[in-house]
């Protein structure tokens, strides 16, 4: 490779693994490096990651996926960073040391607090300034747990010793060696304590949370430079100039700039979000009003949607039940049978997101016969993404009061043909494929690239977003009204 040629480094830090991809001026993949890390699960609904395996894991598959592309530190022209969002880290000021483990979006552990919020009658008041609901997927009350829990950490952070970071925040820090803490607005606006009107911390809920601001990062913009890296890291100082939440940075890496864009991905969870432009809209059916990014002053909003369990339950049938040995083979068992044979599969591990929000259900499969195989749980839980989605969609269209022109489509499960057409299908909407699927780290990278003028602008972006394929719907009316009916009844036996 010529030495002239210049690249954009994406970290892109999950759930489940750490990637790091390099994509040249075309936004094609030159090299990309992952690694799985630990999940911990200490109990029922409760999980952590150790903040050393994050970092570790990316670090090392972000030096990797250099070495794979023959790719010189000089020749990095920026890096962006996307991050599995709402997880929460708290970590000593003067060490960089982590108070404990990151607790997990997807945990339960601070629902009890989020049940006193709500009793005390001010989910309202959180609504309307952050435009999330009171839940335990929210950083907020996950920092409040650990302030409560943790002997001795409410007086530390108090006396600004502490501070607190989602994933984003963290990296930054370990990336410019404790120079730098800072957040931008599409993560500042998952924590339940940022006021997506004014984009600024508000006062008043840090208060009823009892959090000291004293924590809390510098909210800047997606894409901008915050920093360089520690030199000793990659050897020579690389500029940090993007960062979006992991839903955000893939709506803006599939290029939905425009009123009524929306994308849907298949990742670890599933998440769906519209465009509503420059202000805020409240949903009228448990969706989240969150912030896509902000850029040259500029702030996008989106209503979203979240499944907490998606890619996860292909997870649950390869470690839990053994069904199969690798998550690829789910789409081969799947194929053995034409349909579920009327088994649902409602995947209410961690409880139920969006339009629910009921933290109490708990997993669960109906309609099982001496008849069903395991070809049908496997085809039931591929379904259970598509039927989880659909009801996303569904509140989504409503808030929108119109129907979605198209859906565009990535994340793992995406490259599931048979899953996608099935989508198509119950939902009644076409669906979209680009080509690179790796839209989340696409974002990323796009946003700092953009902050460095490695590309030109948004339309610039705009024009290199390609369709790979289109599914179009081809399900009769009837079966689709039924289907959709059965999972109805199944998600009303789930809840709690």
């Amino acid at each position: 490779m010529s030495s002239d040629q210049r690249y954009v480094l994406a970290l892109d830090q999950g759930t489940t693994s750490s990637r790091s991809i390099v994509f040249d001026r075309s936004g094609l993949v030159v090299a990309s490096a992952q690694q799985e890390f630990r999940q911990i699960l200490p109990s029922p609904g409760h999980v952590e990651h150790d903040p050393e395996d994050i970092w570790n894991s990316q670090l090392q598959t972000a030096c990797e996926a250099l070495k794979k592309a023959n790719v010189e530190s000089s020749q990095v022209a920026a890096i962006g960073i996307t991050n599995q969002r709402e997880t929460t880290i708290l970590w000593e000021r003067s060490t960089g040391r982590p108070v404990g483990n990151a607790i997990v979006w997807q945990s339960r552990i601070s629902a009890p607090i989020c049940e006193r919020l709500k009793a005390d009658g001010l989910e309202p008041l959180f609504r309307e300034r952050t435009g999330l609901v009171v839940d335990a997927y929210f950083s907020g009350t996950k920092i409040r747990h650990l302030l409560d829990t943790v002997p001795g950490l409410r007086s530390k952070a108090e006396r600004g010793e502490i501070l607190f970071g989602t994933v984003d925040t963290y990296l930054l820090w370990r990336l410019t060696g404790g120079r730098v803490h800072a957040t931008d607005t599409s993560n500042a606006s998952r924590t339940l304590l940022f006021n997506i009107h004014q984009l600024a911390w508000d006062d008043e809920l840090l208060k009823v949370l009892d959090i000291p601001r004293s924590i809390l990062p510098e909210v800047r913009s997606s894409s901008e430079v915050y920093g360089e890296t520690d030199p000793v890291l990659f050897g020579k100082a690389i500029p940090i100039a993007g960062i979006a939440g992991d839903q955000q940075a893939a709506t803006f890496g599939q290029a939905c700039y425009s009123i009524g864009d929306a994308k849907n991905t298949y990742g670890t969870g599933c998440f769906v979000l519209y465009n509503v432009g420059n202000k805020p809209v409240a949903s009228q059916n448990n969706l989240l009003t969150t912030v896509g990014w902000t850029i040259g002053g500029k702030t996008t909003y989106c209503l979203e949607g979240s499944v907490f369990i998606a890619g996860a339950v292909v997870q649950w049938l390869r470690d839990g039940l053994g069904v199969i040995k690798k998550s690829s083979d789910v789409e081969t068992l799947a194929a053995t049978v034409p349909d579920s044979g009327g088994v649902y599969f409602v995947p209410a591990f961690t409880g139920l997101g969006a339009p629910y929000w009921d933290p109490h259900a708990r997993g669960a499969i109906y309609g099982l016969t001496r008849g069903t195989t395991a070809g049908h749980l496997a085809r039931a839980a591929l379904e259970s993404m598509a039927f989880q989605s659909l009801d996303l969609v569904t509140a989504m269209q409503q808030d929108a009061g119109a129907k979605l022109r198209e859906l565009k489509v990535d994340g793992g499960a995406a490259v599931n043909n048979c899953l996608m057409q099935f989508q198509a299908d119950v939902l009644d909407v076409p669906l979209v494929r680009p080509t690179t699927v790796e839209t989340t780290a696409l974002g990323a990278a796009y946003l700092a690239g953009l902050a460095v003028g490695y590309w030109n602008g948004v339309d610039e972006v705009r024009d290199r977003w390609q369709a790979e394929r289109r599914f179009v719907p081809q399900m009769p009316a009837a079966r689709r009204e039924s289907l959709r009916q059965g999972w109805a009844d199944a998600v009303r036996r789930t809840r709690s």
